[in-house]
């Protein structure tokens, strides 16, 4: 509960005294899970929903509306934020970084648009790696086994002078097939290249510079088409400058680029290149009130080459996204009762200003717990395939296409939450939510007798509401467990006056009940032995039957330069569904054993 976390309130406070549903997966975590690859590192959050859909294509989110185009989640990695305006979501595939190097992943499920901006509808994941300073010497590891042809990373790091340390690193995996509704393999194997440095610089006792670049190259293919797979490549850079001065003001100053470019296999290919700074600053005023406020800019230049039935109209896009927030934290009664109110106004190309504001107010009776609730308001804010997107049976002759009168979905969240430590081996949390929902997209018939052109609209509703709860006990000094559950209800329905071809179940499919169990051993000799249970209950519609997983992993240090490890994922059944997709047909999860070397110099 001592853990700090700042993607509550950007700014870092005890998890205990968090005003929100936040969850922490740490390195131990994810080191003893052995899991491969970032979206395998979310399952250890028990307030995500996180499916695999085939070998390179997961489905995420979080209280809801899961789907391979999830867009109600927010994702950011060292502040930049991973998001493609085609269609408001996240392209899984791409998102690598070396496991080893990440310090901490923070989960928050719920809204953050008052901080966040746009999008931060149903919660936000933010992945942080470690400081360069943390990262000396040499480290490399290979992997290899059934199911999983090979992965290696190698990285590096060191001091340059006195104040300023840096690392690079280079890594590349090649990850099988899944298995198809036959039993056969699916063929859609696919491999990824990622390099990339980090520099951070002490530049003096109140100022701190980070600076840090990545690239990658890779071919992803979800049909399973091996002879025109995707292929996806990208280059980013992210420089920040914080500063701590005198009476805890601080203010960070942020910039980064990104590019990312993909060709899907047949002739339609996106490019994208965002421009993004942004500014915070946190000021004390008196010993009550603590004002913070801050801006954003974004420009993202997207442009898509058409084919002749699929095209985004126009091809090229220039799209502008601009915020504003200010908050008021007050303690009410000092150290005990404190109160946070905040707005964010922000502009968007498609729908000018949106407002979100957040109001959130905290109780700690004691160190050992904090009892809070929420009242927030969010927005996502349409993506091009609302707006501009067509898909004709005729040059000229669409079937489907997107509305220049589609406009942002909304929430508003009810929150309440208890975050307690009764003794010092046992801390827990529990939380209950209350979420209605407009504007959500729909898929409008066109006139008779033909029904088309069939357009996107706003005509669905609905509300959500469900309870999480985690804990973390020590059971001994030698055996701890972490693990929580999630329970989930949601009702959507049609407005008045819409005819949604889909009756409003399009959006997402979601488990009404999930259970994950985490237990890590450490024996003497340098040997651990990590267990991590999940219970997934069925997906409704389309229906996917519901499963456990057990994976377990153990890892024997060998002296204080080797490590050998074997993971065993899946191990209850050879292969099982996870999500159904649209497009392209069901795919299932092989079981994954495979052995692990590590290097550290």
């Amino acid at each position: 509960m001592n853990i700090e976390v700042s993607s509550v309130s950007k700014h870092a406070e005890k998890l205990i005294q968090a005003a929100s549903a936040v969850q922490v997966i740490t390195q131990s975590d994810i080191r003893n899970a052995g899991v491969k690859t970032v979206p395998e590192a979310l399952r250890l959050a028990s307030n995500l929903q996180v499916a695999q859909v085939n070998s390179s294509q997961w489905a995420i989110s979080a209280r809801g509306f899961n789907n391979v185009l999830a867009n109600k989640l927010l994702v950011l990695i060292d502040g930049r934020t991973v998001y493609t305006p085609m269609y408001a979501g996240v392209f899984w595939d791409v998102q690598n970084v070396p496991l080893e190097d990440v310090d901490h992943i923070e989960v928050i499920s719920g809204p953050g648009g008052a901080l966040w901006g746009a999008n931060a509808v149903n919660g936000v994941i933010n992945i942080i790696t470690k400081k360069s300073g943390e990262t000396k010497g040499l480290y490399a590891e290979a992997a290899a086994g059934k199911a999983l042809p090979g992965s290696g990373t190698i990285r590096y790091g060191g001091q340059a002078g006195k104040n300023i340390s840096y690392r690079v690193y280079a890594m590349g995996f090649k990850l099988p097939s899944t298995i198809d509704t036959f039993g056969k393999k699916a063929n859609d194997q696919w491999h990824m290249l990622n390099g990339g440095f980090r520099f951070d610089w002490i530049a003096s006792q109140k100022d701190n510079v980070f600076f840090e670049g990545n690239i990658y190259r890779g071919r992803p293919n979800p049909t399973g088409d091996t002879s025109i797979p995707i292929i996806a490549r990208g280059e980013n850079i992210v420089a920040r400058w914080e500063h701590h001065a005198a009476g805890k003001k601080e203010f960070q100053l942020q910039g980064y680029y990104d590019h990312t470019w993909r060709d899907f296999s047949n002739g339609f290919t996106e490019d994208l290149k965002t421009y993004d700074l942004d500014f915070h600053y946190r000021l004390p005023l008196g010993s009550r009130h603590t004002f913070a406020t801050g801006f954003n800019g974004r420009l993202m230049d997207h442009t898509v080459t058409n084919l002749t039935l699929f095209a985004f109209q126009p091809g090229q896009k220039t799209l502008w996204l601009y915020s504003a927030f200010v908050q008021d934290e007050v303690m009410l009664i000092r150290e005990r009762l404190r109160m946070s109110v905040g707005i964010k106004a922000e502009h968007n190309s498609y729908t000018g200003f949106e407002y979100q504001p957040d109001a959130r107010l905290s109780w700690t009776p004691s160190e050992a717990q904090t009892i809070w609730g929420a009242v927030s308001r969010a927005v996502r804010t349409p993506a091009r395939i609302d707006r501009d997107f067509f898909l004709y049976i005729a040059p000229n002759i669409p079937l489907i296409g997107g509305s220049q009168h589609f406009v942002s979905e909304t929430v508003i969240a009810y929150e309440l939450g208890w975050r307690w430590q009764p003794v010092k081996k046992l801390s827990g949390s529990v939380s209950v939510f209350y979420n209605r929902y407009d504007n959500i997209r729909s898929a409008e018939p066109g006139p008779p007798p033909f029904g088309i052109p069939i357009t996107f609209a706003n005509g669905v509703k609905g509300e959500t509401f469900g309870a999480e709860l985690n804990a973390n006990y020590q059971l001994l000094s030698w055996w701890a467990l972490r693990g929580g559950y999630t329970w989930l209800r949601k009702n959507l329905s049609v407005k008045p006056g819409s005819k949604d071809m889909n009756g409003g179940r399009a959006e997402s499919d979601d488990p009404s009940h999930q259970f994950l169990i985490q237990s890590t051993v450490s024996i003497p000799g340098g040997i651990d032995f990590g267990t991590v249970i999940r219970y997934i209950s069925k997906l409704p519609k389309p229906v996917v039957p519901a499963y456990t997983q057990v994976d377990i992993h153990i890892g024997w240090k060998l002296n204080h330069i080797i490590e050998l490890s074997v993971t065993g994922q899946n191990l209850l059944e050879s292969w099982h569904p996870e999500f159904v997709p649209s497009s392209p047909r069901p795919k299932e999860i092989e079981r994954c054993i495979y052995g692990k070397i590590i290097c550290r110099l």
